[in-house]
C-alpha cells in the first residue's frame, strides 16, 4: 500500500515542499531512496526502535521510503517522525486516513520522544501557504512559531500523539501551539545593557549614536582605551524602537534555520557582538554540509558591534562591503546557492593607532606614519559605507570628578522613535523603513536640497575629494538629523553636520 506523507526542507529561510512516500509490498528489506545523507539514513534505526517501544509491529516485506523530489539533497533528522506514521499508516496499524492533510515533521528518540528540528517557522510558513489543515511538529519547536502560527501548529511530545491528532479520535486542542506557551518569549537582552545617563562625558559621541539610531546608520568610534568606545556600542541598543511584526517575522526566520538558543518573537532587536578573530564563515555565512546564517545575518533589523575593528583581518572587514551596500549576502556552493537577508547596522570602535593612547595627551609613542598605516588597514571603499566617524578623546578629569549626568537613553530613545515613525509613515510605498535605505532615485524626491544646500553641499566634495558614495550618505544622513528636529527640509546645518562625521577622510590624509 502506498502512503504518502508531506515535510519539507529549509533551503535558506525559505521551505520547499519534500514529499516522503511509503509503499510496503512483497519482498524483504527497508529501502530508503531519494538522496539522504547520513543523518536521514540513519533514521531507519531510530524509527524501528522507537516504533517497537511503543508495540507497532515491523512489517515483514519490502519496505519502500522515498524522498520526492529525488534530485535534491535531504539533510537533517527531522524526516524521523513522518517516515514512522508513514510505515503505520502503510501497514495500517491505526487509523491515519488524513495523514495527507498535515504537514509533519520531527527527531525521533528511541522512545518515541521527538525532539526540536531547525527551521520550524518556514516550514510552519510553507504549511500554511500550501493549504494544510494543520502544521505537526516537536512541542519546542511548536513554541517557537506560536506567536504567528499558534492555532495552526500542533506541539507533540512523542508519536501517540501525533497519531491522536490525525485521526481525530480525541480533542488535542491542548496541543496547539498557543497552549504550549504562557508567556511570550523576547529576544534574549544583552547583560548590564548601559544607560545613557551614565556614561560620563562623550557628548559628541552620544550625539553620534542618536543619529545612527535614528536612521540605521552605520557608525565607526574611535579613540584610546577607556574613552567609552564599547559602552556607547552596546548602550544604543536601548535607543532603538521595536521591530514591526513583518521585521520580527523576517528576524525569526534566521534565527529558527541557525537553530540558536535565541528565536522569536523579536521584539527587542538583536544584537550581535562576535570576536574580532571570528572566521568567514561564521561572519557570513556557510558552511559545507549544512549552509547557515552567519552573525551579520543574525544581527538583521539590528546592531552588529565590531570592536578593534582594525586587529581583525583585512580579508574579514573587507567582505563587509557587499552586505554593507546591498542588505543581504549570497552563500555560493557548487550545488547550492543561498541568500540571507542582512540589514544591520554595523558599530565598529577601535583605537587610533597600534599604541592605542593617540589623542589622549602625550603617551602616544607612535609615529605619524605608524598611526596611518594603522588605520589605513581600513580601505576607502569600505570607509565610504560607514556614514559616521566619531573620534573619541579621553575623558576629562573635571568630568570624571563631577560626575555630572546627561540625558537617559529613555528620554533619547523617545526622540529616535519620533524620527523612525517620520521616516516609517515617509516610506509607506517604497518598501523600507529608515533613511539609511534610501536608493539613489529615492533621494531625488525625498532629499531636495535648496540652491543654498546644493552649493554648500558642491563645495564640500571639492574640499574634501568625497566619492559619490560618501556624497550620497550624506545627503542621507543629513536627512535623518533633520528629521530628529522635525524638519520638513534639509538645511544646510544639516549637511554641516553630516559631512563633520566623515573625519576620518582627513585622519588618513595625515592631519
Amino acid at each position: 500500500m502506498l502512503i504518502n506523507i508531506f515535510a519539507a526542507k529549509c533551503m535558506g529561510i525559505q521551505a520547499e515542499l519534500v514529499t516522503v512516500e511509503v509503499d510496503i509490498d512483497n519482498g524483504i528489506g527497508i529501502h530508503l531512496v531519494g538522496l539522504a545523507d547520513a543523518a536521514v539514513k540513519e533514521s531507519l534505526l531510530r524509527m524501528i526502535t522507537a516504533l517497537q517501544y511503543h508495540k507497532f509491529k515491523i512489517p515483514g516485506r519490502k519496505i519502500v521510503i522515498n524522498l520526492a523530489p529525488a534530485d535534491v539533497h535531504k539533510k537533517g533528522s527531522g524526516y524521523d517522525l513522518p517516515i514512522a506514521l508513514g510505515i503505520i499508516a502503510a501497514s495500517k496499524q491505526a487509523n491515519l486516513e488524513r495523514i495527507a492533510d498535515y504537514m509533519i515533521m520531527g527527531e525521533l528518540g528511541l522512545d518515541g520522544s521527538v525532539r526540536e528540528i531547525p527551521g520550524s517557522l518556514p516550514i510552519a510558513e510553507l504549511a500554511v501557504k500550501e493549504g494544510f489543515k494543520a502544521c505537526i511538529l516537536p512541542k519546542e519547536s511548536a513554541e517557537e512559531v506560536a506567536p504567528y502560527y499558534g492555532d495552526f501548529v500542533y506541539g507533540v511530545s512523542d508519536i501517540m500523539e501525533a497519531i491522536k491528532i490525525i485521526n481525530s479520535q480525541e480533542d488535542c486542542a491542548h496541543l496547539l501551539a498557543k497552549r504550549l506557551v504562557k508567556d511570550v518569549k523576547q529576544t534574549k537582552q544583552v547583560p548590564n545593557m548601559p544607560d545613557f545617563a551614565d556614561i560620563i562625558g562623550q557628548s559628541a559621541a552620544k550625539r553620534a549614536a542618536e543619529i545612527a539610531a535614528a536612521g540605521a546608520h552605520n557608525l565607526l568610534l574611535v579613540g584610546p582605551p577607556g574613552s567609552g568606545k564599547s559602552t556607547v556600542a552596546k548602550a544604543m541598543l536601548a535607543l532603538l524602537p521595536p521591530m514591526t511584526l513583518e521585521e520580527s517575522v523576517l528576524t525569526s526566520k534566521i534565527y529558527s534555520v541557525a537553530s540558536v538558543p535565541e528565536h522569536g518573537p523579536f521584539n527587542r532587536r538583536p544584537f550581535r557582538a562576535p570576536h574580532h578573530s571570528v572566521s568567514i564563515p561564521a561572519l557570513l555565512g556557510g558552511g559545507s554540509d549544512n549552509v547557515r546564517p552567519g552573525e551579520i545575518s543574525l544581527a538583521h533589523g539590528g546592531v552588529l558591534f565590531l570592536d578593534e575593528f582594525c586587529e581583525a583581518p583585512k580579508r574579514l572587514v573587507e567582505a563587509l562591503r557587499g552586505p554593507l551596500e546591498d542588505g543581504f549576502v549570497t552563500i555560493s556552493r557548487l550545488k547550492t546557492k543561498l541568500t540571507f537577508p542582512a540589514r544591520f547596522m554595523l558599530v565598529a570602535a577601535t583605537n587610533p593607532c597600534p599604541c592605542g593612547y593617540y589623542g589622549d595627551g602625550d603617551k602616544c609613542t607612535c609615529s605619524p606614519n605608524q598611526r596611518n598605516a594603522y588605520l589605513s588597514r581600513l580601505s576607502g571603499p569600505l570607509i565610504d559605507r560607514i556614514d559616521i566617524q566619531v573620534f573619541m578623546k579621553a575623558v576629562a578629569a573635571d568630568d570624571l570628578v563631577g560626575r555630572r549626568k546627561s540625558e537617559d537613553s529613555q528620554v533619547v530613545a523617545k526622540r529616535v522613535a519620533k524620527a523612525r515613525e517620520i521616516q516609517k509613515n515617509r516610506f509607506l510605498k517604497e518598501g523600507i523603513y529608515t533613511n539609511s535605505q534610501m536608493t539613489e532615485p529615492m533621494l531625488d524626491r525625498y532629499c531636495p536640497l535648496s540652491e543654498e544646500c546644493s552649493k554648500f553641499l558642491k563645495s564640500l566634495i571639492e574640499n574634501k575629494g568625497l566619492s559619490a558614495r560618501a556624497c550620497s550618505r550624506i545627503i542621507r544622513l543629513s536627512r535623518t538629523i533633520a528629521d530628529l528636529e522635525d524638519k520638513d527640509s534639509i538645511e544646510v546645518k544639516h549637511i554641516a553636520e553630516a559631512a563633520a562625521y566623515r573625519f576620518l577622510d582627513k585622519f588618513k590624509a595625515g592631519l
